[in-house]
């Protein structure tokens, strides 16, 4: 598993025969924007059925929206014997960051990213006015989201991504 820069990603996708290039970001987010020529296998769903179309003698350019979520999606590749993995560093970000077009689509939904920061800071705030107006108690809410936050960042997992990927909006099919 290695980086590769936009430049790479972009000469690569003009063979597209000799590449393969998959995006892993939940079908919402695919379905609102995404580089051409990509497929869209979204993280929670990928294992040994959904990559079973995936050459394993060919190079699997992997993308998401910053680059975590296809660092673990090419540790799942490797436990399944695919060895030539490349990570879009930085993610759709650098791209969009380069320049670069994307296919939009008509789908709207945010980023699952920008989804835990809003449930995160929702849950946060109702929690301090509900502790100030109905009874102190209620603080324990920011706590527990703050501690869950912190234990994501020591981690590099975050459960309110999983429970927030399989919410009904995030399904658009691509």
């Amino acid at each position: 598993m290695r980086n590769c820069a936009v430049d790479e990603l972009e000469k690569s996708l003009q063979k597209p025969a000799e590449a393969q290039f998959v995006d892993v970001r939940e079908p919402a987010e695919f379905a609102s924007e995404h580089i051409e020529g990509t497929l869209s296998m979204p993280l929670s769903k990928l294992g040994a059925e959904t990559i079973a179309t995936l050459d394993k003698a060919k190079p699997v350019y992997l993308i998401c929206l910053g680059g975590i979520r296809a660092c673990k999606a090419a540790e799942q590749l490797g436990r399944l014997g695919y060895s030539d993995l490349r990570i879009l560093e930085g993610g759709l970000k650098s791209w969009l960051a380069a320049g670069k077009s994307v296919i939009r689509g008509t789908s709207r939904v945010w980023s699952l990213d920008r989804q835990v920061r809003f449930a995160a800071g929702t849950l946060i705030v109702s929690g301090l006015i509900l502790g100030q107006l109905v009874h102190p108690a209620w603080r324990l809410l920011s706590l527990f989201v703050a501690a869950g936050l912190m234990y994501s960042a020591v981690t590099d997992t975050c459960s309110m991504s999983c429970t927030i990927a399989r919410m009904p909006w995030n399904k658009t099919s691509c």
